[in-house]
């Protein structure tokens, strides 16, 4: 009992540690990210151009320094499940300045990724320094609680995304407390250091009462979760295509990229690259949100991932929720700013295979006023992806109980068989 007490301290305070360490990464992270994508926007008719030139380096800089690195959240992930022992320092350096190369230069991607790995080699390298039961795994979850928590400055979200994410369906609460306590230290620290939190104040409100709003919920719910896995399917698919089409990794993203960056000139000069920011201010402040959206912004991230340009995926996961939710709050004839909301959560639970967590950041960021439309969107969503997960390394936890009830099984039968064979 003294030794549990004792880990939970040390764990509490390496938390505490971990989680200000984060949150001002996070923040000349996010913030060197911003003014990267705001200059981007004032001159991407100069800056499209080089996006070839941008990935080719960024090729360059993980073959030089370390090859390993580019699994990127596949390491962490693997390191959570125990199949690796540790993730390279050198992912840290290199997914920040990759991440803002392709932001720069005009590639669509994300963040996130960028701030769950930071979180977890910060917090897994300093967790080596403890010794207490499952201490790899409890602090990896906390790093990552960080990593998002700062970021965002979504705490609650942050720690069930950083439980439920390694293993779906499963969730070590031994890592709960230190995971609060990091993801609310970083998220503090950021938004102190001036990083910003998004958030939309929703005044309107869901009529449960009417059956047209409960069947509307219905096909929102199937209809993001099938976006969600739409996108996981599709950038698995695409990955697995580009690599084995074009072996060399150079010719891959610096061919490839003459394309991408053609599009992204030709549709709406840019609208699609980066985060999708864009799309969601135009969502939640009466914007322009035009029916190809969310499709067009989905194909631009896949593409841009695929071929080996750095970033996450979940804000560009954010804006295709947020804009298809515009769009079918419009032909469902219900509150289309809530629709948003729901689609800005919801696509990225699908997407990422967890369920707290999009209901968790829903509330965060948009407040209590459609809490129940919000919880059954996501369930539905959740229900429909079908296990698929943008992170190919996501273990479904599930499985792994059914064949633990399997063995159980065949354990009994052969008790069975003994206590029949000792009776003859």
């Amino acid at each position: 009992m003294k030794e549990k007490i004792k880990c939970t301290i040390r764990y509490s305070i390496l938390a505490l540690v971990t989680g200000v360490a984060v949150g001002a990464i996070d923040t000349i992270f996010g913030r060197g990210l911003l003014w990267l994508s705001d200059f981007r926007t004032a001159h991407y008719r100069y800056l499209l151009p080089f996006l070839p030139v941008a990935g080719l380096l960024i090729v360059w800089m993980y073959h030089r320094f370390s090859e390993e690195s580019l699994k990127g959240m596949t390491l962490v992930l693997e390191t959570g499940q125990k199949k690796r022992k540790s993730i390279p320092l050198a992912l840290v350096p290199l997914v920040i300045v990759g991440t803002w190369l392709t932001h720069l230069f005009g590639g669509s991607a994300g963040r996130e990724g960028v701030a769950v790995q930071i979180g977890a080699v910060i917090s897994h390298e300093a967790g080596k320094k403890f010794r207490c039961p499952e201490n790899d795994r409890i602090m990896l979850v906390a790093g990552m609680a960080a990593g998002f928590g700062g970021l965002f400055q979504t705490p609650l979200a942050a720690v069930f995304f950083a439980m439920e994410v390694i293993a779906s369906g499963y969730m070590q609460y031994e890592a709960l407390l230190p995971a609060m306590i990091s993801a609310y230290t970083a998220a503090f620290t950021s938004h102190i250091l001036g990083l910003e939190k998004f958030t939309a104040v929703i005044g309107e409100k869901l009529d449960l009462s009417e059956t047209k709003v409960i069947l509307s919920l219905i096909v929102l719910g199937i209809l993001f979760g099938l976006v969600g896995r739409l996108f996981s399917g599709t950038l698995q698919w695409m990955k697995k295509r580009m690599g084995n089409a074009i072996k060399n990794p150079y010719i891959r993203i610096g061919a490839v990229a003459v394309f991408l960056a053609v599009l992204l000139f030709l549709f709406h000069g840019g609208r699609y690259s980066g985060l999708g920011t864009n799309l969601i201010s135009a969502a939640f402040e009466n914007g322009t949100i035009y029916g190809y959206d969310w499709i067009l912004k989905l194909g631009f991230t896949v593409l841009t991932l695929a071929i080996g340009f750095q970033g996450g995926e979940v804000t560009p996961l954010f804006s295709i929720g947020a804009s298809l939710g515009i769009l079918a709050g419009n032909l469902l004839g219900i509150s289309p700013v809530v629709c948003a909301a729901l689609g800005y959560a919801a696509v990225f639970g699908s997407a990422t295979n967890t369920l707290l967590a999009p209901v968790m950041i829903g509330l965060e960021v948009f407040g209590t006023e459609n809490a129940i439309p919000l919880v059954v969107v996501c369930i539905l969503a959740y229900l429909m992806n079908g296990g698929s997960s943008i992170y190919t390394a996501q273990q479904r936890a599930v499985l792994k109980l059914d064949g633990e009830k399997e063995a159980v099984s065949e354990r009994g039968a052969t008790e069975k068989q003994k206590n029949k064979a000792m009776r003859q």
